[in-house]
C-alpha cells in the first residue's frame, strides 16, 4: 500500500506524541524495575500484534525470515537503545545521563543527510540545535551539568543510546520496502531479551493494584507499542529531518503533561525550555508545511 509523505510524516508526529505520554504512564507504574517494566509492555505489544496475524491470517514466518541485515536493525534499535539507556541511567546521573541520550533527534537530522535524495537545509540544524538547548533546559531544570569522570560509563551509554536509535531511525529508510509488520516481531524479541537482563540483574516486582497494572497496558499499547509501528511509517516514507526536530515535542509534552498532573511544578527553565522547543519545531518543520500545502494544492 502506497502512503504519501505528508500522511507518513503525520503518523510519524503521531508517534512523537505518544511517546510523551511514557514518563506519565511509567510514574504510575510503581516501583516495577525498568528491564521487568520493558519485557511486560514489549510482550503486550507483540501479543496484540500476532493476534492482528491470526486474525487476520497472515503468514507469520513472512515477518520471522528477515535478512541478517535487518534483524540486526531491528533488535540493535528496539533492544539496543532500552538496554544502554537503562545503563546510562543506573551509570551516571540522570540528568547528564539523559540529555546526552536526547541527542538522537540532532543525530538524525545530521545522519538522514547520508539517504539517497535526502538534503540538509540550514532551518533543520537551526531548529534542531534550539530545540536540543530547550530540552536541556526541562532535563536538567536549569542547573549546571558537572561532566565527572566517575561516571564516563554512564555517558558512553547514554552517547551510545542516542547513535543506535538516531542510526535506526535512519537505517530503517533503506528497508522502505519492508512491511512495517516486522516491528512486531522485533517487540517480541526484544521482550525476550529485556526478560533475560530482569532475570540476570533484577528482583521481580508485580503491580501492586489496577492502577500499576492499567499503566503497563498503556505503555504496550501506546508508548512501546503504536508509537513504534508509526515511528517506522514515518522515517521510511515521511520527512525524517522534520521528524527528528519535531521529536524534542516529546520532552516539552511529557513536561506539561507532569506539571497538569501534579507530578511536577512549573519554574523559569522549564517555561523558557518550552518556549525554545516551540520555536526550533517551527523553525525546523518549514519543509513538513511546505508539503502539505502542496499536497492539499494538488487535491484542489
Amino acid at each position: 500500500m502506497q502512503i504519501s509523505r505528508p500522511t507518513a510524516t503525520l503518523l510519524g508526529l503521531c508517534a512523537i506524541l505518544l511517546w510523551a505520554l511514557l514518563a506519565l504512564f511509567t510514574v504510575y507504574t510503581d516501583t516495577i524495575p525498568p528491564f521487568q517494566l520493558t519485557a511486560m509492555s514489549f510482550g503486550i505489544a507483540f501479543g496484540f500484534v500476532l493476534v492482528k496475524w491470526i486474525v487476520k491470517k497472515d503468514r507469520i514466518r513472512d515477518f520471522i525470515l528477515l535478512p541478517p541485515k535487518l534483524w540486526l536493525l531491528g533488535v540493535c534499535g528496539l533492544f539496543g537503545y532500552h538496554f544502554f539507556y537503562f545503563l546510562a541511567l543506573k551509570s551516571a546521573p540522570p540528568a547528564d545521563a539523559g540529555l546526552i541520550a536526547y541527542l538522537w533527534p540532532l543525530f538524525i537530522v545530521l545522519f538522514s543527510t547520508l539517504l539517497p535524495g535526502e538534503r540538509l537545509y540550514w532551518f533543520h540544524v537551526v531548529g534542531a540545535v534550539i530545540s536540543l538547548l530547550g530540552a536541556g533546559l526541562l532535563i536538567t531544570k536549569g542547573e549546571k551539568l558537572d561532566i565527572d569522570p566517575a561516571y564516563m560509563k554512564g555517558y558512553i551509554a547514554a552517547f551510545a543510546c542516542a547513535f543506535i536509535w538516531s542510526g535506526y531511525s535512519v537505517l530503517s529508510r533503506r528497508f522502505a520496502a519492508v512491511s512495517t509488520d516486522v516491528i512486531g516481531t522485533f517487540c517480541g524479541v526484544t521482550a525476550v531479551l529485556s526478560l533475560g537482563c530482569h532475570l540476570a540483574f533484577e528482583q521481580t516486582v508485580l503491580p501492586s493494584g489496577f492502577m500499576p497494572w492499567l499503566a503497563v497496558l498503556g505503555l504496550g499499547l501506546g508508548p512501546v507499542g503504536a508509537a513504534f509501528f508509526m515511528w517506522d511509517v514515518g522515517v521510511k516514507h515521511g520527512d525524517i529531518q522534520g521528524l527528528g526536530v519535531l521529536s524534542y515535542l516529546s520532552p516539552l509534552l511529557s513536561t506539561l503533561l507532569l506539571i497538569l498532573l501534579g507530578g511536577s511544578e512549573m519554574t523559569w527553565p522549564l517555561v523558557v525550555g518550552c518556549l525554545l522547543i516551540s520555536v526550533g519545531a517551527a523553525i525546523g518543520s518549514i519543509n513538513i508545511f511546505r508539503d502539505l500545502i502542496a499536497s492539499r494544492s494538488r487535491k484542489v
